[in-house]
């Protein structure tokens, strides 16, 4: 059968590491780069007699995750041990939440921005939010490093705050994981709880999908896939796995409950072995801390919810009146908001500071590989610069030459260095000169713009311009023709 002729169904766990200074159960420091177990006390190492003490701060960041997310936080919570055998975990069992986490239910609304380019224009389900399980809490595990005849271990990570973040099966496609992913990060990164790179692990991702026929409502045999170290590779694992699984039903091959490794060398998935159940892992309280009443953490936290990057791009465009596609990828990064929003405050044309952010600054850090956070241009400095073209002091043409200077020496002042190039205003009066002229010398054109034909405004702006050696502002020029010859 075509691969249309089944049904996909996907949920996934992230695993997301929480921005504290200490771990979950010890005061061993967290963070990324330390020379090999170099941050580890007896409790991150599970020597005998060491005991767990909570982390606060990572309790309360996880009840704020949930509250961005819309999930409900039960009164009580407790801490359990989920018991397994592998050198990452030393005491052969993980400090984690069972059948009373921290958060329970919610979702992830999925940003357009957030799919692939090549998806944005045509997003089946737009508006969609894909809705969660839970979220729980544990400490990480080390991290392990495979080499050909051996394993090493590194204990820094054991034990960072690491909150577990499950959806429903309820993501049909590869594209939609990938808009989840990268809603997830924007939202976590939005309130502070995580930095979420997948770079330096502190997100990583393990996908559980399964197909069945139409007409089947009892779900197929689900499969999970790991080893996943980037969004891109999610996207890229499950495409091949749903082509691999249908290709596998339709020789009649029954899949089994098994987890399989992501190769992104070969673009393939490689079994690893089948999967445990809940129960394998042998679930009972953790005798070493007592359950938690969340009721103050709750409280605590509900002042430090911060506008999310939705509600940010509605309030851009009523606020700004900047389109919702331009509002949407400024609020896509918090900083991205803020310094729009620090350049558009004062301007007198915060449209135009919006498509000068989107189409010239940030195509300028691009090139520079650099983030918003790095920018050398302060957000007054582009406040100045598109206040001077739009009072007509410079034209865009010049703008953009002047750009190229001040993000050189982002220390002069706009005005002033605009002067310093030359770019004086015209005359007024030897402009219009120009207009009437460029009119007396078209009669069809402006016979043709007399009879409706508007766009030709734009070509008579162009031979202004020519004649004014770029001098002139495009803009009043064009209002000016408008009037002489529409009114």
């Amino acid at each position: 059968m075509p691969i249309e002729d089944y049904i996909v169904t996907i949920g996934l766990e992230v695993h997301c590491q929480i921005n504290s200074e200490s771990k979950m159960f010890c005061a061993c420091q967290t963070g990324f780069g330390f020379d090999p177990n170099t941050n580890t006390c007896p409790v991150c190492l599970g020597l005998p007699g060491a005991l767990p003490v909570l982390n606060q701060h990572a309790i309360e960041q996880t009840i704020l995750a949930g509250m961005l997310l819309d999930c409900e936080t039960p009164e009580i919570s407790k801490w359990d041990r989920k018991n397994y055998f592998y050198p990452d975990m030393p005491k052969n069992y993980q400090l984690t939440q069972f059948d009373q986490p921290l958060c329970i239910g919610g979702g992830v609304p999925l940003y357009d921005v957030a799919y692939p380019k090549e998806v944005q224009k045509n997003i089946p389900k737009p508006g969609k939010v894909v809705k969660l399980t839970r979220i729980h809490l544990e400490e990480d595990v080390a991290k392990s490093t495979h080499h050909s005849k051996n394993t090493t271990i590194d204990f820094n990570r054991a034990g960072t705050p690491l909150m577990e973040i499950v959806s429903d099966p309820d993501i049909d496609t590869a594209d939609e994981a990938y808009a989840y992913l990268k809603s997830l990060q924007q939202i976590l990164i939005y309130g502070e709880i995580s930095d979420a790179d997948m770079e330096k692990g502190q997100m990583r991702c393990d996908v559980n999908i399964s197909l069945r026929p139409h007409g089947q409502e009892e779900l197929g045999e689900k499969v999970e896939l790991k080893n996943l170290n980037s969004i891109s590779a999610v996207r890229r694992s499950i495409n091949y796995e749903i082509e691999r699984q249908a290709f596998e039903l339709d020789q009649g091959i029954a899949q089994i409950q098994s987890t399989r490794r992501w190769n992104d060398g070969i673009g393939e998935t490689e079994l690893m072995r089948t999967k445990e159940d809940a129960h394998d892992y042998r679930y009972f309280p953790e005798p070493d801390l007592l359950p938690i009443r969340t009721a103050t953490a709750v409280e605590k936290m509900r002042p430090f919810v911060p506008e999310l990057p939705h509600e940010k791009r509605d309030r851009f465009v009523a606020e700004y009146k900047i389109s919702e596609y331009d509002a949407a990828v400024i609020a896509s990064e918090r900083a991205l908001a803020d310094f729009f929003e620090s350049a558009a405050k004062p301007s007198k044309a915060p449209k135009k500071v919006a498509n000068w952010l989107i189409n010239n600054l940030l195509s300028k850090l691009n090139e520079a590989e650099l983030a918003i956070g790095a920018c050398p241009l302060p957000a007054a400095t582009l406040t100045q610069l598109v206040d001077l073209i739009e009072a007509g002091t410079i034209s865009n043409n010049q703008g953009k030459e002047l750009f190229e200077v001040l993000w050189s020496s982002p220390e002069k002042d706009p005005a002033a260095t605009a002067k310093e190039m030359g770019f004086e205003p015209a005359d007024n009066s030897l402009i219009d000169g120009l207009i009437d002229e460029a009119i007396a010398a078209n009669p069809e054109k402006v016979a043709e713009i007399q009879g409706g034909n508007d766009k030709l405004l734009n070509w008579l702006t162009g031979q202004v311009m020519k004649a004014s050696r770029g001098k002139a502002n495009p803009k009043l020029v064009t209002d000016a023709l408008r009037a002489k010859l529409i009114g």
